[in-house]
């Protein structure tokens, strides 16, 4: 079980890891802000500062996502799972099933998409013209982490019969 453990610690601390990263990006969307607003007060222009915090934005919620699954944030259907009653396991693994196959799918295309993006050397059509590889990775990097984390939450809950977010977390989730 030693291995079971430091796995389990190396995989939390990754989703911790990517709410960190994206937390630094909700920081750099308020620096280009006021960055922004300083050039215009100066009478400068900063061109590009809102496609970048696009990009930034685009990462943050990327980045935050296997995060938020793994602390109970995001939406669950914890109704329609009470209301299974003693068939709820088939439920909660049908639901972590659907996820974990739709975020690998997603995540292939992400890195497909990203792949063609440098193959071709795509550009973005704003002022800044910023190779669109380099925006779309903190995408790819993010959607790899949520199947991670949806893949890791569903064998969980197949060897163990609990998927590890408790519901003390999800409560608290839905309270705030």
């Amino acid at each position: 079980m030693p291995i079971a453990r430091v796995l389990r610690r190396l995989l939390d601390g990754l989703y911790t890891l990517g709410g960190v990263i994206a937390a630094f990006f909700l920081i750099a969307i308020l620096v280009l802000i006021v960055l922004q607003m300083l050039a215009r007060w100066t009478g400068q222009v900063f061109p590009g500062a809102t496609d970048y915090a696009g990009y930034c934005m685009a990462a943050a919620s990327f980045f935050a996502f296997a995060y938020a699954l793994n602390h109970g944030a995001h939406i669950r259907v914890s109704l329609f799972l009470t209301a299974l009653g003693r068939h709820r396991w088939w439920g909660e693994v049908w639901c972590f099933g659907i996820g974990a196959a739709t975020a690998t799918y997603f995540a292939y295309y992400a890195v497909k998409g990203t792949r063609l993006s440098l193959r071709f050397k795509e550009l973005s059509q704003g002022l800044d013209a910023t190779p669109m590889w380099i925006p779309q990775l903190a995408m790819c990097i993010g959607t790899i982490l949520l199947a991670v984390c949806f893949w890791d939450h569903l064998i969980r809950l197949l060897f163990t019969g609990s998927h590890g977010i408790s519901e003390e977390t999800v409560d608290q989730a839905h309270a705030e």
